[in-house]
């Protein structure tokens, strides 16, 4: 007997306008339990409107969402008891200590006080905020008050977890500690439900990916999956000799030659399947090549082509020095 998925975020139908203009035109999303599931999206997709209504910040017009086993419209309270939800900006208090943001969130959840004290130094160990745990955030470094807003999300051990743009503004190394504190949660079993511009981060983090456009979802996969949908992949091989090459461009006679640099740019779709098929081909006729490189399509193409235009420069991640 097989075992029945459960599903810690379940939508069907998810409508939302405002006015005339449609934002959300009946979405489908399920998002197993433990998984990190990425909802991608040009601005204006609707990403930020679909956290709101999944959050209960904001009513559905139609659909039916369905949240840790609980039916938004039918128990919304027990919904909101099983989620947290870091948003684009930071929430901590300024005029608080970090120790005393994380106890008063304790007590808006109404934890006993043991407990929420617990819980805080808990969290300020686990996101190595100790040292910084008497001093108020405004003198925190930007990475470290997301640290602490993640810290206040998980104060009541939710199940599931919303993050919108969790890592905007931060530099690459500070976004990587993000990246490793996510894993980590998912790890321990909680569900990660991620809206993000910086498409290298849902390629590091999602297990699965939606791409959602004018409303709708235009695509749906693991970010392999999502990448074979796009043409574009190749091979590229070099040789050590033009009769080598000669050889090699017999067999293969889809491949773009390129003579001067002794290369053959052949159609693939980057998987196992299809390089092997090359090593192969070139067994076949005893030719040895000098390099190899399988090149696949990225998240940006397949952005650009799904929903037409690239992203804008302002939502492209600063790049990583090189190390």
């Amino acid at each position: 007997m097989s075992a029945i998925r459960s599903d810690a975020v379940s939508v069907i139908g998810l409508r939302k306008s405002f006015g005339a203009e449609v934002v959300l035109d009946g979405i489908d999303l399920a998002v197993p339990a433990g998984s990190i599931f990425a909802l991608l999206g040009p601005n204006g997709a609707g990403k930020t409107t679909t956290v709101h209504i999944l959050t209960t910040l904001l009513p559905a017009d139609g659909g039916t969402v369905t949240i840790a086993g609980h039916d938004l419209a039918d128990e919304p309270d027990a919904a909101r008891r099983a989620i947290g939800v870091t948003g684009q900006f930071s929430a901590v208090d300024n005029l608080l200590t970090g120790e005393e943001n994380l106890i008063l969130m304790a007590d808006l959840l109404h934890l006993d006080r043991a407990e929420g004290r617990r819980r805080a130094a808990e969290l300020l160990e686990r996101f190595d905020l100790v040292d910084a745990a008497n001093r108020a955030p405004a003198g925190y470094s930007g990475g470290m008050r997301r640290k602490l807003d993640l810290a206040m999300t998980l104060i009541g051990d939710p199940q599931v977890i919303f993050l919108d743009e969790p890592t905007t503004g931060l530099d690459p190394r500070t976004r990587r500690m993000m990246w490793e504190a996510i894993r980590g949660l998912a790890a321990s079993g909680v569900t990660i439900f991620l809206t993000t511009q910086y498409l290298e981060e849902a390629d590091e983090l999602a297990d699965r990916i939606a791409l959602l456009d004018q409303g709708r979802i235009v695509a749906e996969g693991t970010a392999t999956e999502l990448k074979r949908m796009i043409p574009g992949g190749h091979i590229s091989v070099r040789f050590a000799t033009p009769v080598a090459l000669d050889a090699a461009a017999g067999v293969f006679t889809r491949a773009q030659r390129d003579d001067e640099a002794l290369t053959l740019q052949i159609p693939a779709d980057g998987g196992v399947g299809s390089l092997r098929a090359v090593l192969d081909g070139l067994d076949a006729v005893r030719v040895q090549p000098d390099e190899l490189t399988v090149h696949s399509p990225d998240l940006d193409d397949v952005f650009l082509s799904l929903t037409g235009r690239p992203r804008a420069a302002s939502e492209a991640p600063a790049k990583e020095p090189v190390r």
